[in-house]
């Protein structure tokens, strides 16, 4: 029998003191630095990660550290697994290609990754340990609604995009494709499946996507290509949610001010759909190929009543058509004349070539005057932007560069 051994009072509280602070220390992490060796293996192989890129020397970046290092914490208890959630770093100027490669013009900037794939929306909420906790969260949540009765799909919220999948099996490669896009647009879209006897009368031609717009009018979409091409399904679904003609709130102000173009708004008030459908309509119809240049959004009048007042309008004057170009903002007349051929097409073109800018400046284009016509002395300076206010802030932000607008 091993004999006794009894420690001395002093010796026995040290004992106890080392117990009591290894129960009590919480779990920290080490926030993954990345590089160009690392970058890819870490964010492909990361259900979620959250990437911080910072600079040592902005001030904005030294405040959010100690606070994003807290969140990493508070998230690593509740997801352990290694892969679950990453929190992860860039220091954009020892990796300033990482920097050019995701685009980065601002310190910090918080961006979301899913399986290697960056999400479109980056964090822009409030920089506190519980609020990126609670994002984090939430990305973590099942994004697809499950339906245990069809009957359920009549008391949807129609005012919103809704993508229903019809599955067999949720064990299977189809449904896997539709969770998988539904991580990455559930902020543009609500997506609900229904799996064996509930989705079998949905299934007589086997699995399939279907589409129900907003409102109770327009007719359901299916999606007819293969469910297993994630590349296929995801711009099919993608073109649904994100629509050609946008909303803009003080919500995404900031956001869609940052794609960096220009804005072609409809203002009009919240209850005038009949207007909205014609600025869509118009868009799509002269528009479209102007995609990539140019962003279109429509406005509440109500909830932007100083942007009206900028050019002159108010609520009672809608629906209103103007550009913000970021640094002027121009109207374009008549809303009646958008259903004039090539008018609304031949407005964006102005902004493009300048004339807009020239004539506010300098009156009308000769070219536009005819022989014989009086020239007046109409030149004026055109209202200054007024979404540019909604652009990221520098009392937020270290802004890397200033736009260079129409």
């Amino acid at each position: 029998m091993n004999p006794a051994v009894f420690l001395s009072l002093p010796d026995l509280r040290c004992s106890l003191l080392l117990l009591v602070t290894w129960v009590f220390t919480p779990v920290t992490t080490e926030i993954t630095s990345l590089d160009t060796e690392n970058i890819d293996d870490i964010l492909n192989n990361a259900d979620v990660a959250l990437v911080n890129f910072y600079a040592d020397w902005c001030r904005f970046s030294q405040m959010l550290h100690p606070i994003f290092e807290e969140a990493s914490n508070v998230i690593k208890e509740e997801y352990p697994n290694e892969n679950q959630v990453v929190f992860a770093r860039v220091d954009c100027d020892q990796h300033s290609d990482i920097a050019q490669r995701y685009r980065i013009s601002k310190y910090p900037t918080l961006k979301l990754f899913r399986n290697g794939m960056m999400m479109k929306r980056e964090y822009r909420g409030q920089r506190s340990v519980k609020a990126l906790a609670d994002y984090i969260r939430q990305q973590k949540s099942d994004p697809v609604q499950e339906l245990h009765d069809l009957a359920e799909i009549t008391t949807l919220d129609r005012s919103k995009r809704n993508i229903i999948g019809y599955f067999e099996q949720k064990d299977s490669e189809n449904y896997r494709v539709f969770e998988r896009v539904a991580n990455i647009l559930h902020d543009d879209c609500a997506f609900l499946s229904a799996f064996g006897a509930v989705s079998k009368p949905e299934r007589y031609s086997g699995d399939n996507i279907i589409y129900k717009p907003p409102g109770h009018s327009a007719p359901d979409m299916v999606y007819l290509g293969s469910m297993t091409n994630f590349d296929g399904t995801y711009n099919w679904i993608q073109d649904k949610c994100v629509p050609l003609v946008r909303e803009i709130t003080f919500e995404n102000g900031e956001e869609l001010t940052e794609e960096g173009l220009p804005f072609l708004i409809l203002f009009h008030m919240k209850e005038d759909t009949e207007s909205l459908e014609i600025f869509q309509n118009e868009v799509a119809r002269q528009l479209i190929s102007e995609k990539g240049t140019i962003n279109f959004l429509h406005a509440d009048c109500d909830k932007f009543r100083h942007p009206l007042l900028h050019i002159q309008k108010t609520p009672a004057d809608c629906p209103v058509i103007a550009i913000d170009s970021f640094r002027h903002m121009y109207v374009f007349g008549d809303f009646r004349d958008v259903l004039i051929p090539g008018k609304l097409k031949q407005f964006v073109f102005d902004l493009h070539s300048g004339k807009l800018h020239r004539e506010f400046h300098h009156g009308p284009d000769p070219t536009d005057i005819a022989p014989g016509q009086q020239v007046q002395d109409v030149a004026s300076s055109p209202p200054e932007s007024s979404f540019q206010k909604l652009a990221p802030s520098e009392y937020r932000y270290t802004l890397l560069r200033d736009r260079d607008e129409l």
